[in-house]
């Protein structure tokens, strides 16, 4: 038996596979986020407890001894502990917005760029760099007492095994790695004010050569083989398959993730997204995680009374476009972070009237994510296959509209991706052969309808000039 870890954004699961990949149980917890003026932080023992939790389940309900443990998680953030993995005050999530003003003056004096060309980072608000030196702006006494600035997954992996502070290249890769050396840019650190705080930075382990051998036992039988990471990202590739350069994969989920497999670094071009470094020195994912993806549709969900049961019944009530209605679907309050980096846009509702309907706001809501997608795909390059994941598949008639929308066949891929990804870098890592064709295989492929298709080309356009003049207005 196989157990993977996905330690998420709002939910933390673990599942267990067996050799041929099928899963045999799946465990989930649900932890909080405390959002408040655009600060978003988590309590890292209620996550931690969470991580325990799902564990002793998954593995209590699952037969026979568990072979390989992978460990995957949420990205970005800052998530400060002491020596014995503790925390040293709650993590910093990635949705934080308080550190937008710092991102607003590196996009003015060049830092942004500077630090794109030289990493392929486009910085946003809730990544490492810009919380670190507005915490060593305003909470200086909390990184006085920290050991480490680790990335979720991290903490979890100290936790469980007793092992000093690491990370692996993906998470490291935002925003200080340099993706060719795979070593720290010190420069980078130097540019955003932080070389007082540069041994806050977890060493980088090759995952092959460092991954941990043993399991302390917190949810894991004793002696477990467990390896960290890679992050979220990259582990819904590897579950969904998406290896070979030019083939991509959309999760839709919390994050509206695009990835795509790229053996080309190009750091010229508007600065968007992040090279994600991979186990495999050469390889990048592409990366354009736009910021907000099922919770733009959750909010109007909320707002508008309407279950997620009923989500197909309504997009089968209105036409594409929705009777007039668009929605610019740019709703987290740290702004936009690809294909573009706009701290103060916000979502945009259009063409309500009277006569509109809750069936038009959430098809409006699901074209406007569509659209995103589409925007974030173009820019990260993709040219080959597509697959699909996230909490989004489970809707047939959206997975229908997206792949009308962005006018190309979506290989939907559902379960626990991430923990599916998890154990195959843990496979990997420590050299276990496992059919990794049969693990990501997809659950079905969705064709787009042709004239549907060509009615969304011209409507990405009018999208296009849309966004173009909000952004216009959120500089303003």
């Amino acid at each position: 038996m196989y157990v993977g870890i996905d330690v998420g954004t709002s939910t933390v699961k673990a599942a267990a596979f067996d050799p041929e990949g099928r899963e045999l149980a799946v465990a989930a917890r649900p932890v909080a986020l405390a959002l408040h003026g655009g600060v978003v932080e988590q309590d890292m023992d209620e996550l931690y407890g969470a991580v325990v939790a799902v564990l002793r389940e998954v593995t209590e309900r699952a037969p026979g001894p568990v072979e390989l443990a992978g460990l995957t998680g949420q990205g970005d953030g800052v998530w400060l502990v002491d020596a014995e993995g503790r925390p040293v005050r709650p993590a910093a999530s990635w949705m934080d917005g308080r550190a937008h003003e710092l991102v607003d003056r590196w996009l003015a004096d060049g830092t942004f760029e500077t630090v794109f060309r030289r990493t392929g980072s486009a910085m946003f608000p809730g990544c490492p760099g810009p919380l670190l030196a507005w915490l060593d702006s305003h909470e200086p006494k909390a990184l006085d007492a920290a050991k480490a600035a680790l990335y979720c997954k991290d903490m979890v992996f100290q936790r469980l095994t007793g092992a000093g502070p690491t990370t692996d290249v993906s998470d490291a890769s935002m925003p200080f790695l340099d993706p060719r050396t795979r070593t720290y840019d010190n420069r980078v650190v130097e540019l955003l004010g932080l070389t007082h705080r540069r041994g806050l930075l977890a060493p980088v382990s090759d995952p092959i050569a460092t991954a941990r051998t043993h399991a302390a036992g917190e949810g894991l039988p004793p002696g477990t083989r467990l390896a960290n990471g890679p992050y979220d990202l990259p582990a819904c590739a590897l579950g969904a398959g998406v290896t070979r350069p030019g083939d991509g994969l959309l999760i839709v989920g919390t994050c509206l993730a695009s990835l795509v497999a790229t053996t080309d670094l190009d750091l010229t071009g508007e600065p968007a997204g992040l090279y994600i470094n991979t186990d495999r020195p050469g390889h990048w994912l592409r990366a354009m995680p736009a910021m907000v993806g099922t919770a733009a549709l959750d909010w109007v969900l909320s707002t508008t009374g309407v279950r997620h049961e009923e989500v197909d019944g309504l997009l089968a009530e209105t036409p594409p476009g929705a009777n007039g209605v668009r929605v610019l679907p740019y709703f987290a309050p740290s702004g936009e972070r690809a294909p573009f980096v706009e701290p103060r846009l916000r979502a945009e509702l259009t063409g309500v009237s009277l006569e509109s309907t809750r069936a038009d706001l959430v098809r409006a809501t699901c074209e406007g994510i569509g659209y995103a997608a589409r925007h974030c795909l173009q820019a990260a390059g993709l040219t080959g296959t597509l697959a699909v994941c996230g909490g989004g598949t489970r809707s047939p008639a959206w997975m229908r509209l997206l792949a009308d929308v962005l006018g190309r066949p979506l290989r939907v891929v559902e379960g626990e991706v991430g923990a599916r990804g998890a154990v195959l870098a843990a496979a990997e890592r420590y050299g276990v052969a496992l059919d990794v064709a049969a693990w990501t295989q997809p659950t079905a492929v969705v064709e787009p309808d042709g004239g549907r298709a060509a009615y969304y080309t011209k409507g990405y356009e009018e999208h296009l000039t849309r966004l173009a003049e909000a952004r216009g207005r959120a500089r303003a």
